[in-house]
């Protein structure tokens, strides 16, 4: 063998063994990808009820006794604000969505996901659609007041997804920090590895929110570090029914200043009332 046919196939090799580490690290992150989404704070039922009360809520429970999530222990006629919190933490530590809700005229309810806080259960997009898709009709269930969704981060996805599904029964939306599509979010982040190919939980606002024609309301971080303002700018497009922006420049993803009375949420939150027509 010459010498050049051993540098060929010192290369074949070389690269065969660089295919077979990239292949390796692909399926890696095909089957760890659910746990680089997902971040939960977990918490026994007894320890989130005590912190809970300490908070002024109670919990927010389904017919069979579990939790489903937090809301004042007083009920009202007013509409009802669902809130869909993003991918980390619990819905305890989105208490301060309630004071703003709560100025705009709302009941704010904070719904737990499945294998967050308290709650049990797998966390995947199926299983999060579907368990606010139930906590929705709760609400209506208990009440023909309407109800509106507000997402944040991937809650907004939930929420796109739920009012994709549910239209008559989902009075409008107001999309915090928002993504139109998943695979392009995940794509930024992992630039080295074909994300649009091996994401099993796509979240496809964009397409999503095509069948929902109820007023949408979207909230946009300019300086937006994990999901990109431009997301929440071609998510807000795409809307086919009555849709307003608010774009705050210098805020980052988590950094969407929450004050009672102030906007953008006052006037998000009015906006949506007057579109979906509940009056003063």
């Amino acid at each position: 063998m010459g010498l050049g046919e051993v540098r060929v196939a010192g290369f074949l090799k070389l690269l065969a063994w660089g295919l077979a580490l990239y292949a390796g690290l692909c399926l890696v992150a095909f089957l760890a990808q659910r746990r680089m989404m997902y971040f939960p704070d977990r918490e026994p039922e007894p320890e989130a009820v005590e912190r809970a009360v300490g908070a002024r809520v109670v919990p927010w429970r389904d017919g069979k006794g579990g939790v489903l999530g937090w809301r004042r222990a007083a009920r009202s006629e007013a509409p009802r604000v669902l809130v869909l919190h993003g991918n980390a933490g619990d819905a305890l530590g989105r208490l301060d969505y309630l004071p703003v809700i709560e100025a705009a005229g709302f009941e704010g309810v904070l719904l737990e996901y499945p294998g967050y806080g308290p709650r049990e259960g797998e966390r995947s997009e199926a299983s999060l659609v579907a368990d606010a898709r139930a906590a929705v009709r709760q609400l209506k269930a208990e009440s023909s007041a309407p109800v509106i969704l507000l997402g944040e981060s991937l809650g907004t996805g939930v929420a796109a997804q739920v009012a994709a599904a549910d239209p008559k029964l989902v009075a409008g939306l107001l999309l915090a920090a928002p993504f139109a599509r998943m695979s392009e979010v995940a794509a930024r982040h992992y630039p080295y590895l074909p994300m649009k190919l091996i994401l099993r939980d796509r979240w496809d606002s964009l397409e999503a929110i095509r069948s929902y024609r109820g007023p949408v309301a979207v909230v946009i971080a300019g300086q937006d570090e994990v999901v990109g303002a431009d997301q929440g700018r071609r998510l807000a497009k795409a809307c086919p029914g009555p849709v307003r922006q608010w774009e705050l420049p210098h805020a980052d993803h988590n950094g969407l200043p929450r004050a009672p009375g102030r906007p953008p949420w006052s006037e998000a939150l009015a906006f949506l009332r007057g579109r979906a027509g509940m009056g003063q």
